[in-house]
């Protein structure tokens, strides 16, 4: 699975931007795309995922702020940034678990990142 991200960039405090991530290749049984986020000098962190059945998941932190969404051909993840603070400040990567059918485990793919800041 190959991941293509962007929408990252500069906004002030209170703006907003919206993230997408296309998934391509082998994309049959993707079980959960997501985005992630990582700060200077913190750990990467959930920040919101969608499951192949619908079921979204969002971080304490961006919880009414944050919507995570797909495409109908659930090849394509956005993820859209309201009301962002500074310390929404990061990378954020974009994440698929795929099935492997033949072993019965999960495969993880990240995308190449895309810069949010957010200035004061």
């Amino acid at each position: 699975v190959q991941l293509q991200a962007s929408g990252g960039g500069l906004v002030q405090a209170g703006g907003s931007l919206r993230l997408s991530c296309a998934a391509s290749g082998n994309i049959a049984s993707i079980n959960r795309m997501a985005w992630y986020r990582q700060a200077p000098g913190k750990q990467r962190e959930l920040v919101a995922s969608i499951t192949s059945g619908g079921s979204t998941n969002l971080a304490d932190s961006v919880k009414g702020r944050f919507t995570i969404s797909r495409d109908n051909a659930k090849t394509t993840v956005y993820l859209q940034l309201n009301s962002l603070k500074p310390e929404d400040t990061a990378v954020y990567y974009c994440n698929v678990v795929r099935r492997n059918v033949a072993t019965g485990t999960f495969d993880f793919f990240w995308g190449q990142g895309t810069l949010v800041t957010v200035s004061s």
